[in-house]
């Protein structure tokens, strides 16, 4: 069977279990220091070498005192003081109180904190003019996190609210995978720079630069190789060139029928099956291999390029990359506010604006042109209509499906 004799169009789900069940996690381990660790993958859990706190300490500005001496008195004599980071020395005896900073070491013999605003002071004669509990305002031993407790597990991508855990912990290198480093170009005759004079027929290439981004904010390293023009040689040349990497995708020279040479080398050097999935937009896109490297062939037009790297080549990316806590962009029930068309058939990935109304319910409308060549409107949107493969047109008031833009999409 050659690569486009695939028949059929498959749900967007089956094509996505297919690739995922046939990628692999990356093997390579590095320690690679606190400050450089943002956006890996963890490829070990992290245990915490200390309790935190290490020490029990004040929440409070105030006085740490023996809350039963407080059952015969309401005033007790201040001597000394507890600091962040200047502990008192010594115990605090019956009948006596000790002046404590928020953070400071409980001294010994006390058991509660009082906060400053619930006394009156008199000298070093303290009166206490609230109630309190045994313990109240003290944060103990391990409160936080304990000694020999997993803190981040295999398989998290560290982010920003992972990096100052790991600080408070003392850890200064951590075992993560290697990133997925990705190779990617794009096909065509048509396709110019940026910055150049587009002659008759001519087009901008935007792809690439969509791509890359999405790619880097997906935490991989990239090999741009430009454009490729429809030239045989100069396409086997990138195709060798890209085995470099653990991933190629290209954008254009996919679909069926294009007078191309990209289905020809694929056939001869990769195990590819092109499917044509029954998303819209985004139906020609092909997965497979080149030699051992894995092959992702996105559409030509610059919103089904968009899509289906988002959709398809995201979560791929992530299982390789040895992310195995990640999950997919979060998905709501919202009303919509304008009509969108449809056709049963495909999945429709249609880019909407939603909001939170007045009565704290989701709306969303079009952005309006929902063209695969209309690449103003994912500008203009911040989340997908997803609709159903054999759902129809949606009228106003409906129900329907959005799935929120990640943080690779800002």
């Amino acid at each position: 069977m050659g690569c486009c004799d695939t028949p059929g169009l498959i749900p967007v789900e089956t094509a996505l279990g297919k690739i995922l069940d046939q990628v692999s996690p990356l093997e390579t381990v590095h320690s690679v220091p606190l400050t450089d660790v943002m956006g890996l993958v963890l490829a070990d859990d992290i245990c915490s070498p200390i309790n935190v706190p290490p020490f029990a300490n004040s929440a409070m500005d105030g006085y740490a005192l023996r809350i039963t001496d407080l059952e015969h008195t309401d005033t007790l004599e201040m001597v000394g003081k507890s600091f962040a980071g200047i502990p008192f020395e010594g115990t605090c005896q019956p009948g006596q109180c000790i002046r404590i900073m928020t953070g400071a070491e409980i001294p010994a013999g006390t058991d509660t904190v009082i906060m400053q605003e619930e006394t009156e002071a008199n000298g070093n004669q303290i009166r206490f003019t609230g109630r309190a509990k045994q313990g109240e305002n003290v944060r103990p031993i391990g409160d936080d996190v304990k000694l020999g407790e997993v803190v981040v597990a295999k398989g998290n991508r560290i982010t920003a609210r992972e990096m100052p855990l790991l600080a408070s912990l003392g850890i200064a290198t951590l075992p993560v995978y290697r990133r997925p480093v990705v190779a990617f170009f794009s096909t065509g005759d048509e396709l110019r720079p940026v910055g150049e004079t587009l002659d008759a027929g001519q087009i901008y290439d935007s792809n690439r630069y969509g791509i890359r981004a999405l790619l880097e904010k997906f935490g991989c390293d990239v090999m741009d190789l430009g454009i490729i023009p429809d030239d045989p040689t100069k396409l086997r040349d990138a195709f060798n060139a890209a085995t470099q990497a653990d991933v190629l995708i290209t954008s254009g020279g996919v679909s069926v029928g294009e007078a191309d040479y990209t289905k020809d080398i694929l056939d001869q050097e990769g195990e590819i099956g092109f499917w044509k999935i029954a998303m819209k937009p985004g139906k020609p896109f092909a997965f497979g291999t080149i030699k051992n490297t894995w092959f992702c062939g996105l559409p030509g037009n610059p919103v089904s390029a968009m899509v289906t790297l988002y959709q398809l080549v995201q979560p791929m990316l992530a299982k390789l990359a040895g992310h195995s806590q990640y999950t997919p962009p979060q998905r709501l029930a919202a009303k919509a506010t304008t009509t969108f068309k449809k056709r049963p058939g495909r999945a429709d990935y249609q880019r909407g604006i939603y909001q939170i109304n007045a009565q704290g319910q989701v709306e969303v409308a079009t952005t309006g042109n929902q063209g695969s060549g209309a690449f103003s409107s994912m500008h203009q949107a911040n989340c997908f209509v997803v609709l159903e493969q054999e759902r129809g047109r949606v009228e106003v008031g409906e129900t329907v499906t959005i799935e929120l833009f990640n943080h690779t999409m800002y």
